[in-house]
């Protein structure tokens, strides 16, 4: 249920009624916020996770359906050990208290990408954070964790062709051969830090996602931030190829 009424006729503020329901955030620049601040990139990790709570709480507090962020891609392993091990920490350090805390915020957690990777505490972790959180209506948060949209591409096409050996694959099945089956395509896309591109990040959904860029980096992402990207994703006339 909706905390906020609609205002659509307040300058400034997005309309309540018209919210997208799925919207995917690149959650990038926290290297950059740190280097800014003299502090090591784990720093700006840290502070990352923390704007990554305040958004997905404001997220479930106006409405939004689904909220799902690039939080460590297939390529980030190539980032210096230390770096990847603070990653893997922070994500420990937060299922550990989503997990605590899981029957007062009531948010369905659910992670997309190979997870195999990862070590047996995380997975055991996750795997009681999905099983816990699957009777939660209502926002869903979805981490996309040693997640490449190209690796999620083969990986749904190899699955269909195991189980139907030469047999034609459509758009319908790869869909649902995805990490992201049962789940709407993002209606808007956010890249923070002033980049442009999706650096293999949900290739397959976005075809006719909205894109939305900042230069403003993730550890200073504020909810008028997400207002601002909501407002603009509101002004725009989606035809998905068609004309109206």
């Amino acid at each position: 249920m909706k905390l906020f009424k609609s205002r659509k006729n307040e300058a400034g503020r997005p309309d309540f009624d018209r919210l997208p329901r799925h919207i995917a955030v690149i959650m990038d620049g926290n290297g950059r916020w740190a280097k800014k601040r003299g502090l090591p990139r784990t720093a700006g990790h840290a502070a990352g996770a923390e704007v990554f709570r305040k958004i997905a709480t404001y997220c479930k507090d106006i409405g939004i359906e689904y909220f799902t962020v690039y939080a460590f891609s297939t390529e980030n392993w190539k980032r210096p050990a230390e770096e990847v091990e603070a990653i893997m920490k922070l994500l420990e350090k937060f299922l550990g208290e989503a997990l605590q805390d899981m029957e007062k915020n009531r948010v369905k957690v659910k992670f997309l990408g190979d997870i195999t990777a990862l070590s047996e505490d995380l997975q055991k972790l996750i795997a009681e954070t999905e099983e816990i959180s699957k009777k939660y209506e209502g926002v869903q948060v979805n981490l996309c964790v040693n997640y490449g949209g190209r690796d999620e591409l083969v990986r749904g096409v190899n699955a269909w062709i195991k189980e139907h050996p030469g047999q034609e694959i459509t758009e319908e099945v790869l869909d649902n051969h995805l990490y992201t089956a049962g789940i709407p395509e993002p209606d808007l896309i956010i890249r923070p830090s002033g980049e442009y591109r999706l650096s293999n990040f949900l290739m397959w959904q976005s075809a006719y996602s909205e894109l939305y860029f900042t230069d403003v980096l993730w550890p200073d992402f504020t909810t008028r931030d997400m207002d601002e990207a909501i407002i603009a994703y509101q002004s725009r006339d989606r035809r998905y190829g068609g004309i109206k």
